[in-house]
Formats: structure tokens, C-alpha cells, sequence
């Protein structure tokens, strides 16, 4: 009599309450693994010291709390003004309103770039989109400086009516000659999709090139 399963089985199974589950049910297009922190940790655990897995779930609760944003505005710079725009003669603001200078931004952010002090290369930040028994590569989670108008933006980069923000992007690709990447807008959902609703895969190149 073990072995026999009662006629209202499936009815008895929706009515146990197991609680509220700790799985992540958010649809991602963004592999796990990518959203984890490099630690400067032995694998196998020290006497004394946290275990590499604890230290790893706390840093990338540290690191998801902070706003690029927030943290510029904290230091009195406005990303929208980190963008050099065209220079136009006739309309210059007057001193006592520029306080610093009646000289526009001109450098692009390039410039001051420094990645002496980088915890990952560029290829290892794109490998984190490749997952173990998977050969295909998703992208990989960032933020990216970019105007707020995808048309204007990409007709007149420097167009002085366009606004840059910090949006979520998709890191698909990496150009060593360039040294740039690749980025796609998230979508509401944060997804990384195309035109026809489909994952963007290795870059965005398709298998016919």
C-alpha cells in the first residue's frame, strides 16, 4: 500500500505551503557568474579568516549598493557634463555664471583613462560572459555614459541638445585595436534583446557572420 498514490494527488500537492523560496525567479540574460567580485582569496579556507564564498556574496552586495551616479554627484561632477559637446561661440555663458571657467569641456574622457589599477582585463571581463558546458557567449552586465536620444545620439554625438546618463548595458564585445567596447541598451526588463526579441549572443554576430 506504500507504492499507491492517492486519486487526488495533485490536489494535495498544491495545498502544502513550503514558505517563501530563496531561488532567484528573475529572468536574466546575464550569466551568474558575471556579476561576482574579484577576491584576492585562498580557496581553500584559513583558520580565523571568512570562507571565499562568504566574502565573495558580500562584496557583490557592497558593489550592487553603489550608484556610479550617485557617487560622481557626491563629488560635485555632473556626468551629463562629461561629454564634450560642439564649441559654440555665440552662445558663451558669463563668468559669474560658469564660476570655474567660460571655457567648455574639450577632452574626451579617454584621456584620463587609467587602467593601471584594474582588477580584470578587457578579456577577462568579456570571458565572464561564457558559462561551463556553454559555447556561446552572453553578454555581461555594466554601465555605459550614453545619450539619452539613441537617434540624435548616434547621428550627432556631440550635439549640445542631446542628455548622457549612466544607463545598464550589455557588454557584447571588445576591439583590442580600438580599445572599445561593444554595448547594447538593457531593456525594461533589463534583457538584452534584438529588434525580434531574441538573446544577443556572441557579440551580435549571427552564424552567417
Amino acid at each position: 500500500s506504500k507504492f499507491k498514490t492517492p486519486a487526488n494527488l495533485k490536489g494535495l500537492l498544491d495545498k502544502q505551503v513550503v514558505g517563501p523560496s530563496t531561488e532567484d525567479l528573475t529572468e536574466s540574460d546575464f550569466p551568474v557568474q558575471s556579476f561576482n567580485p574579484k577576491v584576492q582569496m585562498p580557496f581553500e579556507r584559513v583558520s580565523g579568516q571568512n570562507p571565499r564564498k562568504v566574502e565573495v556574496e558580500r562584496k557583490r552586495r557592497l558593489y550592487l549598493s553603489f550608484d556610479i551616479a550617485e557617487l560622481l554627484a557626491s563629488k560635485g561632477i555632473d556626468s551629463n557634463q562629461l561629454m564634450p559637446r560642439h564649441y559654440d561661440p555665440d552662445n558663451i555663458p558669463p563668468i559669474e555664471e560658469t564660476k570655474d571657467t567660460v571655457f567648455p569641456i574639450y577632452l574626451p574622457l579617454q584621456v584620463f583613462d587609467n587602467d593601471e589599477f584594474d582588477c580584470r582585463t578587457p578579456e577577462e571581463w568579456i570571458s565572464l560572459g561564457l558559462e561551463p558546458g556553454c559555447s556561446d557567449r552572453k553578454p555581461v552586465p555594466g554601465k555605459a555614459l550614453l545619450p539619452t536620444d539613441d537617434v540624435l545620439g548616434h547621428e550627432d554625438p556631440k550635439n549640445q541638445e542631446l542628455i548622457y546618463d549612466w544607463i545598464d548595458v550589455g557588454v557584447l564585445d571588445y576591439d583590442k585595436e580600438t580599445d572599445l567596447y561593444l554595448v547594447h541598451k538593457t531593456d525594461k526588463k533589463g534583457l538584452v534583446r534584438d529588434e525580434e526579441g531574441r538573446p544577443i549572443l556572441n557579440g551580435g554576430i549571427t552564424p552567417e557572420g
